[in-house]
């Protein structure tokens, strides 16, 4: 037995609304047209605020902080060496930055399925910068309406100076990012000296010319247009979005319809909602977007726009929250669950991937040693008729000062080293050991033996290495 879907074949033409129509030519990128933010305060924006200077002061002061003559976090590439927060990483310990980076991922999307994009509004580095740059904005040029004004007024000397000021902070503002970037890398002290004494190679310049320019331009100029078309986060954040979401959202049921109406006149009086149309949660949105049509990619969850309906909904005497943070579910009427299979998806694997990284970094001890042997010769005797064996001992020191070790071997009975027993590795330092070990040939009862080898720090009793290797004697 077969079925048909039956097809409807539709001729444009044929629809008299549609004769007098001409095509149609979409855009699918609209220029950028600038937008003018209105400042405004209130709970969120304070929020922001401390963690703007908080992150922000992390940032700046981070890289200047030493510990032990170390700086608290330096990225020594050509040492291959990486110090954070008093502790030395190696590429050896490559899986721990891979494991912090799976822990960030994760801890991201855990976040979204729960409270959106908060990240992009609160801690995001284009979100920091940029409303940086427009406070300094809003410090020279005005209020929203008096940048609009002056961006529409005839070139004079008032706009020169303003426009110029403005952008010269910018700058300084940039440089000083570009600097504290670089300045991760090389260490800023020097960084400063060589730079302006023209003594830094011509990377060191670059990279901060380069981190520079981009501030300037990212946090100056495109603003928004980074969050809309540079973002991946923007494109693949509603895959983790689901009706439980808790998103920045207006009250249709209760704001619709809207219209302007006299302070204190109730609602209900004229026949509208509680939303006035004033316009005030789109003059403040750093995107542009109007929140009353509805969840767009284009919001970064900033709750500018919470902060605006309310003091609005205080001066007409209504209800605050009229645009709050909220679910699809609840603006239905609907049951919100916080917990669900999505959320402990990813909140179990930020937790196993986290309990790993504290379990990696609490057993990680901050030395290792490896024994070669010589395998360019099986075994040789010696003129005390016992039997050697050559090795190359390689002891690295992963801690911040240099460490003397104390170097021992077991596994036989009268075994002995017969060349040094003592070597001091410096900080960060690889050190090979040449190494000889003989036994007496009543010892041996196999050809390849076990045999370990163990270097115990003189300058801190705490670390003892340790490492196996095989001793190879003739056949009895």
């Amino acid at each position: 037995m077969s079925s048909e879907i039956p097809v409807k074949q539709i001729d444009p033409s044929s629809d008299p609304s549609n004769k007098n129509k001409k095509a149609e030519t979409v855009e699918l990128y609209a220029s950028r047209k600038k937008i003018y933010v209105k400042e405004v305060k209130g709970f969120f924006q304070r929020i922001r605020n401390v963690s703007l200077m908080a992150l922000m002061g992390m940032y700046f002061l981070f890289v200047w902080i030493t510990i032990d003559g170390q700086p608290l976090i330096h990225f020594d590439l050509p040492a291959r060496e990486f110090h954070l927060y008093g502790a030395t990483f190696y590429p050896k310990d490559f899986i721990l930055l891979s494991g912090m980076l799976i822990i960030c991922a994760f801890g991201l999307f855990f976040i979204t399925t729960l409270f959106g994009r908060v990240w992009c509004g609160y801690t995001c580095p284009q979100t920091v910068w940029t409303f940086i740059f427009m406070w300094v904005e809003e410090r020279i040029e005005g209020s929203r309406n008096k940048r609009m004004k002056l961006d529409r007024a005839p070139t004079s000397s008032e706009k020169l100076l303003k426009k110029s000021a403005k952008h010269a902070i910018w700058l300084l503002i940039a440089l000083a990012t570009g600097l504290t970037f670089v300045g991760y890398f090389y260490p800023i002290r020097e960084l400063i000296v060589d730079l302006f004494t023209l003594q830094a190679n011509g990377w060191a310049y670059f990279w901060v010319a380069f981190f520079m320019v981009a501030t300037y331009l990212n946090a100056g100029w495109m603003r928004e247009q980074v969050c809309l078309y540079m973002c991946p986060y923007a494109r693949f954040q509603s895959v983790m979005f689901d009706p439980n979401t808790r998103v920045v959202s207006y009250d249709p049921n209760r704001g619709e319809p809207r219209g302007s109406r006299k302070k204190g006149v109730a609602p209900s009086e004229v026949g509208l909602g509680d939303c006035i149309d004033c316009g005030q949660c789109v003059q403040v949105c750093p995107t542009g977007i109007d929140i009353r049509d509805g969840l767009q990619y284009e919001c970064i969850g900033c709750a500018l726009c919470i902060d605006a309906c309310d003091q609005v909904m205080e001066k007409m005497n209504y209800p605050t929250g009229l645009i709050r943070y909220t679910t699809e579910n609840e603006l239905e009427g609907k049951t919100s669950k916080l917990l669900r299979p999505r959320t402990f998806g990813y909140g179990a694997v930020l937790l196993t991937m986290i309990g790993a990284i504290i379990f990696t970094l609490a057993t990680r001890v901050p030395g290792q040693m490896d024994a070669l042997r010589d395998r360019g010769s099986l075994y040789s005797f010696n003129g005390e008729g016992r039997i050697e064996n050559s090795y190359t001992l390689k002891i690295a020191n992963m801690t911040e000062v240099p460490q003397t070790f104390t170097i021992s071997v077991n596994g036989l009975e009268g075994i002995r080293i017969l060349t040094s027993t003592q070597v001091t590795v410096q900080s960060g330092e690889n050190r090979s050991l040449p190494t000889v070990v003989d036994v007496p040939p009543d010892a041996i009862s196999e050809t390849n033996s076990k045999i370990r080898f163990f270097a115990k720090s003189q300058t801190d009793s705490s670390l003892n290495l340790e490492t196996e290797s095989r001793f190879v004697g003739p056949t009895r």
